[in-house]
Parts: structure tokens; C-alpha cells; sequence
């Protein structure tokens, strides 16, 4: 889409025009497309604009923070060619407004931003050939409210978002599936519509399979009538049986006033109704077990969240599907490859009932090692206690990735890049997390974390006999970033593991202080291993240090950059979280017990003393503890406790 691009330097606004600063407003929002390109030839022009219309203003429109300038901001941060400009400092104007928007409005990292088309065609192709486009676009995103989103519904959710938008410049609409009481929540239902936002798939419209209970029902009597369904009671264990043999029910023939006799009973949900249902006769012979006359309706008298107690009776999603989709105007059923058998079930109906054609594509599920996707697995592990809740940065569900330290924009580009191909594979978490850190190394602040188990205490020699303080950039290559509080002193602590690796007399470096020569150590010995350490001068334990300060010394030199702190400052109580994978199988088997394979061991704490900067840190930081890695704040500093920090993946092995 070609932004027309006025100057409105030449055309300032009315402060006193309500009307003219909305239109305006609006007309940012929609330019903010021009800043979207990868080519840096196609920036050029709405960035040398911009910085010429912020050359005497803080805001892009009026006196105070705007969509205008959030939308534009966050367009620019999730385009990395964008970003790189920016960072340059070539244009002034924009540079001031850019931190300046970054340090006021402070738009954390999980802002959302639709991806640009730029981007998604970098990684899977787009072009999948898409038939009647040319008469309009309409997908939709039926998820079950029985759960919260795990990374594969964010891939469905996105691709169908990105075909109606972005693609085709269509309509998308969310409808939930709640089709089954016994497994839904309302609960379910506004958290998957958060995610969805906080993911920026921001559908046209909501809607709910439970809307259309009445027409679903109609249809079911007319395919009975019509003698395309027929009630059945074939206990379930047989009917399985049944169906992989290909035989047939003894109820496939029965009278249709037989079957609506049954079918009214289901709905009234009687004792007798609750052993029946309803099957579509299709073709009992078919080599496509999805045409071998499925379950359509059954009798759950259990109340439904949304519609009480008035219905007994629910539609299937293979029956309820291709009915909405078609009544709702969906051109366009875009789906995982699980589907693939059941297009041919799908179209059917579509048939068998007369309904308004419907396309069907299907995409591969984002598949990832040693991860549960299973609703029904990931349900039981909540309710069984194994995690601590749907947002257990264990599980890979929308709100678990996130509370592990992914960002939003990250998540987007990933899923993107993997484009609609029908190529079914496996995935490492390597390059996901990898992409993640892309975004988070340039605004990650730096800060420092002793662990405090056997904290080595040393004495400086050289150093301020008062302690001192200095202000210190808190991440070296990002100065807009500001500064934390580094404390000087003659008593210091650092990490036993350091100490351990110092050999007498050896010049080591103190981060952020300069270099320093080891002179003496100290050492306790575990009477338990006694003779162990004697003999091999292995697994003791060094209690102090004795250092001295040689600041003229080349820190290029030596080898060993050490993290230390201060004791003359109040040092932060910190706890360091670190997880592996929920489950000990690269690729679990269909009949696999999840017993056999869970991991029971994913949770490892290390406590820690941080630098006092860590106690303004809020919950949702994402900072870097210097050679400790990338964590995400996930408890605030409160006194009596600890700060709770999650690790970051980088893209290495988990």
C-alpha cells in the first residue's frame, strides 16, 4: 500500500480543533506504513519528513503523547533496518524524539506490531496460490475456549490475521469453538482474546459457535430428513472398532422418524438421550477414516458457559464448522495439516446441506522438541500441579514464552518467517530464542549478581579508603539507556567459582573498576574430604581474598573479566531461576503416558546478592546480570524479598 505523504510542517495544527488533531492522529497511524520497508532507499523519504516535522516538537501531533506517536514509534523499533537508522544519529530530530518517546511513554518490549509484509516474505513464501481472491478475503481463528494459547494457535492465529490484513487487505474474525460445556471457561475465552491482542492479531469481529445453536440444530434434522444422518448408540469402544473395519452401524438404516424420535430425546438430555448421537452417513467404505460416518451431535446435559442450560445437545466442530463458516462469509479456511483428512468431510457438508463454497488451506502445526501441544496434556499438568499455571514459563503456551522473557515482536517475526508451507518438521527452541535476543541485547540493561553461596569477601588493596561512587552507563553500547550507581571500596565479594580459577599472583580484571593482581588466598577445608584436598588441592573452598589494585595494567591482557560488588552498599536479595524441558522426548509417540516421559526435574534456583540498582527494577524488566545471561524480572524487589528473575534462552541448547 503507497502512503501519500503531506508535510504538515507547512500545515500546523489547530490546538483548538478537537476534530483537525484526530484527523491528523489518523493520518500518522496510516503513515506509519511507510516506515515498515527493509530497504533503507525506502526510508529515506518518510525519515528525512519526519525529522523535519519534529524539528521544533516533542510530539508528532499536539502537546502530548498520541497514538500517533506510539504507533509510529513501534513500527520503526520492530523493522531492524528502521531501528539501525535511528540508532545512527544521523537525523537529530528523530533521534531526540525516538528516546525521548522510549524514556516517557516507556513502550515495553511486548508492545505488538503487525509484521510487515517485508518481513514475512523474507522467510516462507506468501504466494501458496490461493484461489478466488479476486472476490474478497474473509479468514477466521476458531480456537476452543478450553485452554490458553499455546505458540501453535499463535501461529494460527497470526498467518490467518496476516492473509486478511496484510495479504489481501480482508477481514479476519475470531470465533470460538464452544461447542463442548464440560471443558469450557469464560476464563478461557477473555484470556485467549488477550492474547490475541497482545499478539496484534486484532480481529474485525467476535463471534461464537454458540450463536448459532439453533440454526446448527435446524440443519441437523434437515440432514436426517434428508436421510444424510441418522442416530446411533453403538457403545464407544465398538464403534471405533467398527469404523477402522469399515462396518457398518445397525442403526445406519433406521427410519429417519426413528432418528428424529432419538434426536429430540438427546435434547432433552434424559438418561436415554445421553446414549445416543448423531452420525453423518457418508461412506463407511471410504480409505479416509474422516468419511467413515463421524460423530456430528451428542448429549452432554451439562450447562453450557454461555448459553446455560438452554441446549442439551452440541454440534460437533466438524459439523459446526463448515456451517458458521459458511453463514459467517469465510472465503477462506485456513488450518494446520491435521486437517487434511477431514477436507474432504468438510466440503461434504458444505455440499449436503447446499451451503456457499468455502476454500480450504492447510499449513503445517509449529511443531518444537521436547514440548507439549496436547490441550489435554497441558490441562492435566496445570490441574496435577506439576507447573505453577497456564503462564508456567515451562509451558509453551502464549503467556509461559512470554513470562520466560520472549518478546512479542520477536514471537511475531519467528512465526512469520515460517510462512504457510505444508512441510511438517520438528524444531529446535535454538533459533526461536535466538531471534529473540536480537531484540533484547540492544535494550537489555546491564547489571551485576554475586552468587551467595560460599561469596568469596576480598580485600582491595589500593582502593578509596571511603567507599565511592560513580555513575556508570548501564549497558556501554546503548548510552541512551542511562546510568546505574557503581560502588568503589575496599571490601568486596565475588562468585567462589571465580576465586576458584585464580592462580597466585595472576593480573585478572575487575568489570566496570580496571585490572588487579591476586596476592593471597585463603582456604576451609571440608574436615568431611580432608584428605582429599590435601592431596589433589581439589574442592576446597576459598573464604578470602587479598587483591591489589594496578589500574595502569591492560585490561586487553588479561584473560579472567570478574564481576564483583561492593559490600558498602545495599546489596539486593535475588533469585535466579533457570528451567529445562517439560518432557524427556525429542519427538513423543501418540502413545506415549505422559508419566513416562515427563521430566520431573525442571526447576533450578540459585540465590544470589545483586548490585542496588536491582531494587528499582519492575516486574517485566529484561536485563542482563554480567556473565549470568539474560533474565526477565518476574517479582519485583519488596523488603523480606527476594527479587525473582527468569532466565532467558539465547538461542543456545536449553
Amino acid at each position: 500500500m503507497k502512503i501519500a505523504l503531506i508535510d504538515i510542517t507547512k500545515h500546523p495544527p489547530n490546538k483548538h480543533s478537537k476534530m483537525d488533531r484526530e484527523s491528523q492522529i489518523t493520518e500518522w497511524c496510516e503513515r506509519a506504513q511507510a516506515f515498515e520497508p527493509l530497504d533503507p532507499k525506502k526510508l529515506q523519504q518518510p525519515f528525512g519528513e519526519l525529522d523535519n516535522h519534529l524539528t521544533l516538537r516533542s510530539y508528532i501531533v499536539g502537546y502530548e503523547l498520541t497514538d500517533a506517536d506510539t504507533t509510529v514509534w513501534k513500527t520503526i523499533r520492530s523493522n531492524k533496518v528502521a531501528y539501525g537508522l535511528i540508532k545512527s544519529g544521523a537525523m537529530a530530530s528523530l533521534f531526540r524524539w525516538f528516546n525521548f518517546i522510549a524514556e516517557t511513554a516507556n513502550p515495553t518490549l511486548d508492545q505488538p506490531t503487525r509484521p510487515t509484509k517485508e518481513a514475512a516474505d523474507e522467510g516462507g513464501s506468501y504466494d501458496i496460490g490461493l484461489q478466488g481472491t479476486e472476490h474478497g478475503v474473509v479468514t477466521r481463528f476458531p480456537p476452543e475456549p478450553s485452554g490458553y494459547l499455546h505458540i501453535g494457535h499463535a501461529k494460527a492465529a497470526l498467518l490467518n490475521d496476516y492473509f486478511a490484513h496484510k495479504k489481501y487487505n480482508g477481514k479476519m474474525i475470531v470465533r470460538f469453538d464452544d461447542t463442548n460445556p464440560s471443558k469450557e471457561k469464560q476464563e478461557y475465552q477473555d484470556a485467549i482474546l488477550e492474547d490475541c491482542s497482545l499478539l496484534g492479531v486484532k480481529p474485525d469481529q467476535v463471534t461464537y459457535t454458540s450463536d448459532y445453536f439453533q440454526d446448527l440444530y435446524d440443519r441437523c434434522v434437515q440432514m436426517i430428513k434428508d436421510g444424510n444422518a441418522y442416530a446411533d448408540n453403538t457403545p464407544q469402544e465398538q464403534l471405533r472398532d467398527e469404523r477402522e473395519k469399515r462396518i457398518e452401524s445397525s442403526h445406519r438404516n433406521a427410519s429417519v422418524e426413528d432418528s428424529l424420535a432419538h434426536f429430540e430425546e438427546m435434547k432433552s438430555g434424559s438418561e436415554e438421550g445421553t446414549k445416543w448421537f448423531i452420525r453423518a452417513k457418508m461412506d463407511m467404505s471410504s480409505n479416509n477414516g474422516a468419511m467413515r460416518d463421524p460423530v456430528i451431535y451428542r448429549c452432554n446435559p451439562q450447562p453450557h458457559h454461555r448459553t446455560g442450560s438452554t441446549w442439551k445437545i452440541y454440534p460437533t466442530y466438524d459439523f459446526a464448522c463448515p456451517i458458521v463458516d459458511s453463514v459467517e462469509g469465510i472465503t477462506h479456511a485456513l488450518r494446520t495439516t491435521e486437517y487434511n483428512d477431514r477436507d474432504a468431510q468438510y466440503q461434504w457438508f458444505i455440499e449436503k446441506l447446499q451451503l456457499r463454497p468455502v476454500y480450504n488451506w492447510n499449513f503445517s502445526r509449529m511443531n518444537f522438541i521436547r514440548t507439549l501441544l496436547s490441550k489435554r496434556k497441558l490441562t492435566k499438568i496445570v490441574d496435577q500441579g506439576t507447573v505453577w499455571g497456564w503462564d508456567d514459563p515451562r509451558m509453551a503456551t502464549v503467556r509461559g514464552i512470554r513470562r520466560r522473557g520472549m518478546t512479542i515482536p520477536a514471537l511475531q517475526e519467528f512465526i512469520l518467517k515460517q510462512g504457510p508451507s505444508k512441510n511438517i518438521n520438528y524444531m529446535d527452541w535454538t533459533s526461536f530464542w535466538a531471534t529473540n535476543k536480537k531484540y533484547i541485547d540492544p535494550v537489555a540493561a546491564r547489571y551485576t549478581a554475586v552468587v551467595a553461596h560460599d561469596r568469596v569477601t576480598c580485600t582491595v588493596v589500593g582502593a578509596p579508603e571511603a567507599p565511592r561512587t560513580e555513575e556508570k552507563d548501564v549497558h556501554a553500547k546503548n548510552p541512551d539507556l542511562g546510568k546505574k550507581k557503581v560502588v568503589y571500596s575496599k571490601q568486596i565479594i565475588l562468585d567462589q567459582a571465580d576465586a576458584q580459577s585464580f592462580a597466585d599472583d595472576e593480573e585478572i580484571t575487575l568489570m566496570n573498576w580496571g585490572n588487579a593482581i591476586v596476592r593471597k588466598k585463603h582456604y576451609s577445608l571440608n574436615p568431611l574430604t580432608a584428605v582429599k584436598d590435601v592431596v589433589s588441592g581439589a574442592e576446597r573452598t576459598v573464604t578470602e581474598l587479598e587483591l591489589e589494585l594496578h589500574l595502569q595494567g591492560d585490561v586487553k591482557k588479561t584473560s579472567k573479566k570478574i564481576t564483583w560488588l561492593s559490600t558498602e552498599q545495599e546489596l539486593v536479595p535475588l533469585t535466579m531461576y533457570d528451567f529445562d524441558y517439560l518432557i524427556t522426548k525429542d519427538k513423543p509417540d501418540p502413545d506415549d503416558a505422559l508419566e513416562d516421559i515427563l521430566n520431573h526435574d525442571t526447576e533450578t534456583k540459585t540465590e544470589a546478592l545483586a548490585d542496588c540498582n536491582v531494587a528499582g527494577l519492575k516486574e517485566d524488566d529484561i536485563v542482563q546480570f554480567d556473565r549470568k545471561g539474560f533474565f526477565r524480572i518476574d517479582r519485583a524487589f519488596k523488603h523480606g524479598e527476594s527479587v525473582w528473575a527468569f532466565q532467558i534462552p539465547t538461542g543456545k541448547k536449553m
